[in-house]
């Protein structure tokens, strides 16, 4: 470790090694080759977008004395560290994401344990500790606990402001155009003009996550506004992701749809020679067999023997970055997957030392979809899943815009590649919410005047008795 890393340095390793670690466990799947003629060598995008929109709802916003006022404009500005970030809450808030990581892993792996799998758990846990900052009560609670956010709401987004500004000047000072390595985290928030947006929700996901609000009207024309946000993604991402919202995700009911993109770039810091690249056979999970580009290099690496499991890390240029393989005993693959967790996980980073020795990886690309609303759900968030019970009062005032919010849906596509000169990484997530019904007002009605009345067959509707009252005086029998 180098004496001079900062805390939020040491502590950013371990969240990417955590999230890129993860390919080490990956069965392979060709597909088509990555492009050499791309202008960017490598990249990797994540993104995570969240979509609300109106239910009725009588709740009040208690725990947020912010009144509601008018829209913020977009600030532009990246999120700003804060300097009073201390060592214990960043360390405690990476390490909650590191867990947050390995769980979702290990839940969406239940799902479809014969498949390749890649997520963005940075991405996601950004978008969503976003949303958190409005959820109260039960709701947030259950955020919380599921998205392992240990720390409260007034250390947690000044921790993740400092990783994004840190993770910003990656690659800064690299001047050697043919190795890039580059980095851009972006938020954005869209809403409608007028509404009664909490400014204390709003001052939040500015101040930290530089995410200003531009307005959209989702009312008059939901088509036009996703295509906006898409066209914004698609410029923050380099073209890699063009249609993070699918048709049909935004409506004329969307009320906020929060955004967060990630450009990644970078090259090996030791790239691999295409010539020493040859057809190898590998052994996927099911047992079959099939021959794949294997890569290969001699030269030396931080690595290690664990319990007779192999892991290797793969600095990136700069070499602030890296990316951990980790090979478990053969015939070992679902034990050490299942019980991975940040602990252990920490304990094969602090074991790799630098050693002399020969890695051969699989040249791989593949692209993972999934929809995360279930499963979130059932890691113990479903209350913000569900009607008339999520509570956001934090992020609008329900009785001024007469409705809450809930979350209708989380979409995820990531996309991975890995070829000779470093890595291309794509992702992106949609958070949806949808409204609830409207629960009407307590009416009062009193008959005091002439009346119809009919008696009818409810699953047909078919009148069966229709009358009249205009003297009830007259028909007391």
């Amino acid at each position: 470790m180098a004496p001079h890393e900062s805390v939020v340095t040491r502590t950013l390793k371990r969240l990417f090694d955590s999230t890129k670690g993860l390919l080490g466990f990956l069965p392979y799947r060709r597909s088509s080759p990555m492009s050499r003629n791309r202008r960017e060598l490598l990249a990797g995008i994540a993104l995570a977008g969240v979509l609300l929109a109106g239910c009725l709802d009588e709740g009040d916003a208690s725990g947020d004395d912010g009144d509601p006022d008018e829209p913020t404009p977009s600030s532009g500005t990246p999120a700003v560290g804060n300097p009073n970030v201390d060592e214990p809450t960043l360390s405690a808030v990476v390490a909650d994401n590191t867990a947050f990581a390995l769980d979702l892993h290990r839940e969406l792996v239940d799902y479809e344990p014969g498949e390749n799998l890649f997520v963005s758990p940075y991405s996601i846990s950004v978008a969503l500790a976003m949303t958190w900052a409005g959820a109260r009560g039960e709701t947030a609670d259950e955020m919380a606990e599921t998205l392992r956010f240990a720390v409260d709401q007034d250390d947690l987004h000044p921790a993740f402001a400092a990783l994004q500004a840190e993770l910003g000047e990656r690659g800064a000072d690299d001047e050697e155009e043919d190795q890039p390595f580059e980095f851009n985290d972006a938020n954005a928030l869209w809403g409608l003009d007028e509404y009664p947006y909490r400014e204390s929700f709003l001052e939040t996901t500015d101040e930290h996550y530089g995410a200003g609000l531009r307005t959209l009207d989702f009312a008059a024309d939901p088509e036009a506004a996703r295509q906006e946000i898409n066209e914004w993604i698609e410029t923050e991402t380099e073209e890699r992701i063009d249609e993070l919202l699918p048709e049909n995700s935004v409506d004329e009911d969307t009320r906020l749809v929060l955004t967060n993109a990630i450009y990644f770039l970078a090259t090996w810091a030791k790239t691999f020679s295409e010539d020493a690249t040859e057809d190898r056979p590998f052994t996927a999970l099911d047992g079959s067999t099939a021959d794949v580009p294997l890569m290969s290099q001699s030269e030396r690496f931080p690595y290690a023997e664990v319990d007779g499991h192999q892991v290797i890390e793969l600095p990136y240029v700069g070499e602030e970055v890296g990316m951990v393989v980790i090979l478990p005993a053969a015939g070992e693959f679902e034990t050490v997957e299942q019980e991975l967790d940040g602990e252990r996980l920490a304990e094969l980073f602090d074991a790799l030392d630098d050693r002399e020795g020969r890695i051969e990886l699989p040249r791989f690309e593949f692209e993972s979809g999934v929809d995360l609303s279930e499963t979130l759900a059932g890691m113990g968030m479903p209350t913000a899943f569900e009607e008339g019970a999520a509570d956001f009062s934090g992020m609008a005032d329900p009785e001024a815009a007469g409705e809450g919010l809930f979350i209708g849906g989380v979409y995820h596509d990531a996309f991975v590649a890995v070829d000779e000169e470093g890595t291309e990484a794509a992702a992106a997530t949609g958070v949806v919410m949808q409204p609830d019904s409207a629960p009407l007002d307590p009416f009062e009605m009193t008959v005091d005047r002439p009346f119809l009345f009919a008696i009818r067959d409810r699953p047909t509707d078919a009148i069966l008795f229709l009358g009249r009252v205009v003297d009830a005086p007259a028909a007391q029998g």
